[in-house]
């Protein structure tokens, strides 16, 4: 009855960039579990969010709605569990579900996950060693690492399930979140390396808004707690900040090859248990992260590193193998891509489309060329400005608007509003603002028109 709707395994981390997944970057990292599913499936070029923060970025791909209609726009706001999301709507439509890891979205009952039959989560961002895991009957520390807890708890209920039934497990890592703390097995890997330096990372912010220079994300501005020590005496800031990015891109690829390891783990579960053929697997994190590009560590701006969302996806019976796709995805497509896959329609629109033809090699004329980003939250941690913009193939238009408006949490302390512009074919590391170059006007205007366009498609009013 059910063998047609295939199951769904969706692992997410906190703060993957996918310049530190070798299917999409080499250079810095070997993750063979995460490339096999590139291998295959398809690994996606082009997904990004549209809010570049924890909590707004899962709330949005829950319910596939912008930060304004699900009501999560900066880590002050939780969740309204009462809302449509897409593992209730399996949940009412015959699919077992669970939530393993990272919630993140609030405490209490009007916040708590709602439409799973099972759920178990960090308090609040989580710790690495030891973790508390909160359930519906309490809470309890579990002792081990927090990637290898997790998948434990993902192995014992996929185990545990009603095998006459397809199930959505979403799997939810803390891994690699500050403050970057690596399992005992990989404390000591990349000992023995140095890490080549990002081509950005002596960026000097030039030729860009002010938000770029006022920001508090660079790397030397890393303590003592994120980098574990001191560094030596008699060295010049430059060599300071050289050596906090060697200890910093360590400890993170660190964090990295325990979820690789445990993915490995999940992986192996799906072969030996014959549900790899009919299960859907993906791998995303929830927003991008900067690994010393432009001198940065963290994410909120609406720059690539920032912005790029790793994604990879697995399904054998449709989703051809050692794929790849250039197709602009944005995280409100991952709701209705997934309940199109179920079989299933929301109750209510949703503000994202299902991509299953893209993932399936049949890409439509009319898939979106450009997408609407918005960082809600203003001069709050590190500094950043609130701004909205649009990408599309080639450019990126970005408004930083410099008033708090009413985000709880936003500092009262407006700015000059400024525009960037980015010709991403000739700068693709996004080093020259182009917005007062008047060989642009024209794209200029085209821009700022399809960003109301897109405003207005979305009732973003504010």
């Amino acid at each position: 009855m059910h063998s047609s709707r295939p199951n769904i395994l969706f692992i997410m981390s906190d703060d993957h960039g996918a310049q530190s997944i070798s299917a999409y970057n080499d250079q810095l990292i070997h993750t063979p579990h995460i490339d096999r599913l590139a291998d295959e499936g398809i690994r996606m070029d082009n997904v990004y969010c549209t809010n570049s923060l924890c909590a707004p970025s899962r709330a949005t791909i829950l319910t596939g709605q912008y930060s304004h209609e699900n009501g999560v726009r900066g880590l002050s706001e939780h969740f309204d569990n009462t809302q449509q999301t897409f593992p209730g709507l399996l949940q009412e439509n015959g699919y077992q579900t669970g939530l393993v890891g990272k919630w993140h979205l609030g405490h209490g009952e009007a916040h708590h996950p709602a439409g799973f039959d099972y759920w178990s989560i960090f308090n609040d961002q989580g710790e690495y060693y030891t973790p508390t895991m909160i359930e519906a009957g309490g809470r309890k520390q579990v002792p081990g690492y927090a990637t290898d807890v997790v998948t434990d708890y993902a192995l014992d209920w996929m185990q545990a399930r009603r095998t006459d039934e397809p199930f959505m497990l979403m799997v939810n890592h803390k891994a690699p979140h500050r403050p970057w703390l690596p399992a005992e097995k990989h404390k000591d890997a990349f000992n023995d390396m140095e890490f080549q330096l990002p081509t950005t990372f002596n960026d000097t912010y030039e030729n860009r808004a002010t938000a770029a220079r006022i920001a508090e994300m660079r790397i030397e501005d890393l303590t003592e707690e994120d980098v574990k020590g001191t560094p030596p005496e008699g060295l010049t800031h430059q060599e300071v900040k050289e050596w906090k990015y060697q200890r910093y891109i360590k400890d993170y690829l660190r964090c990295v090859l325990s979820i690789d390891e445990n993915i490995g783990r999940l992986l192996r579960y799906l072969d030996e248990e014959q549900l790899a053929e009919n299960t859907i697997v993906i791998y995303t994190s929830d927003q991008g992260f900067f690994l010393g590009e432009h001198g940065w560590y963290d994410k909120r701006f609406m720059y690539e590193e920032s912005l790029q969302m790793p994604f990879l996806m697995r399904y054998p019976k449709s989703i051809p193998a050692r794929s790849t796709s250039s197709s602009i995805i944005i995280n409100n497509d991952f709701a209705p891509t997934l309940l199109d896959y179920a079989g299933v329609q929301p109750r209510t629109p949703m503000q994202g489309e299902s991509f299953r033809p893209v993932a399936e090699g049949r890409t439509p004329d009319s898939w979106r060329s450009s997408f609407y980003y918005r960082y809600w939250e203003h001069l709050t941690i590190h500094n950043v400005a609130a701004h909205y913009g649009v990408r599309t193939g080639r450019y990126k238009l970005i408004y930083y608007y410099g008033e708090p408006l009413d985000v709880i949490g936003a500092v009262n302390k407006p700015m000059e509003p400024e525009w960037e512009l980015f010709d991403l074919e000739r700068d693709p590391k996004e080093m020259k603002n182009e917005y007062d170059n008047p060989l642009y006007a024209s794209v200029i205007e085209e821009l700022k028109a399809e960003l109301q366009a897109l405003r207005r498609q979305y009732n973003e009013q504010s």
